[in-house]
């Protein structure tokens, strides 16, 4: 090395391009008629893509609202959350707890609770927690989240736009067979409890390994019917696949084989 040559750190030779700045957090309405519009906040960007406010969150806040009776006085779970749409909606319509979870990252966690603040009661508030929670993981920090004097499970429990990740199909079975309560142990007769999964197949070539999860539950001894679907604008347009069946938002209820008939 010649005199007067500056030294040179790795971090000179090695040079990493600057990271792009992430985006802003954007803000999505869901209106309705019973209630004030929700506005809910979505982080600006994300792998896990909790950054969208999917239609199926629609459909399934809008299935909420129309059947009040799934949600009221009952203990109700949300994985997989996002921005906490049909979490919020059944706190609204009276659920005794409800237990928002997703990743657990903070700025999925901190987003949540975020719209529980802005878009909730004091009172709806004092209903509603957040948990971050890897699916198929131990569930005694969910559990603990209900009242003392609960018995123990939700009564719903709540998939919104899930099932598409379909490396996840077992860990998701295996966590709503741990949080859902059974009839007999439930402190009200007239309670059927239950799984609803509302989704869209936004790969129509991919639609048979989507429904897989359900050809799985039914195996371990689940009941699954589809009770409704929908049509909303596709969320991607520019997408492949048959426009009709991405637009397309299904909702099925699964119960145990002994739950008997859950109202509609």
């Amino acid at each position: 090395m010649q005199d007067g040559e500056e030294d040179l750190c790795l971090g000179d030779v090695f040079t990493e391009p600057p990271r792009p700045p992430t985006p802003p957090p954007t803000f999505a309405t869901y209106t309705r008629n019973t209630f004030s519009d929700l506005k809910i906040r979505l982080v600006g960007s994300h792998p896990l893509w909790a950054h969208h406010l999917w239609n199926a969150a629609l459909a399934f806040a809008s299935y909420i609202d129309s059947n009040p009776e799934i949600a009221r006085n009952r203990y109700v779970l949300e994985l997989g959350a996002g921005g906490g749409l049909p979490g919020l909606v059944a706190a609204q319509n009276g659920a005794k707890k409800v237990v928002l979870t997703d990743y657990p990252e903070a700025i999925l966690i901190d987003n949540l609770e975020f719209n529980a603040r802005q878009n909730l009661s004091l009172d709806e508030q004092d209903h509603v927690e957040t948990q971050g929670y890897i699916w198929g993981h131990p569930v005694d920090n969910i559990m603990r989240a209900l009242p003392k004097d609960a018995s123990t499970g939700f009564h719903l429990i709540i998939l919104s736009d899930l099932i598409f990740n379909h490396s996840q199909h077992d860990a998701l079975l295996k966590s709503c067979d741990m949080c859902l309560i059974s009839r007999s142990a439930s402190d009200d007769a007239s309670i059927t409890p239950c799984v609803l999964v509302f989704y869209s197949h936004h790969r129509p070539h991919l639609a048979d390994r989507d429904l897989e999860f359900f050809r799985k539950a039914q195996g371990a001894g689940w009941v699954c019917e589809e009770i409704v679907s929908r049509k909303y604008p596709p969320m991607f347009p520019e997408d492949p696949g048959e426009e009709e069946v991405r637009a397309t938002v299904h909702g099925w209820r699964m119960t145990r084989v002994d739950a008997g008939d859950f109202p509609h």
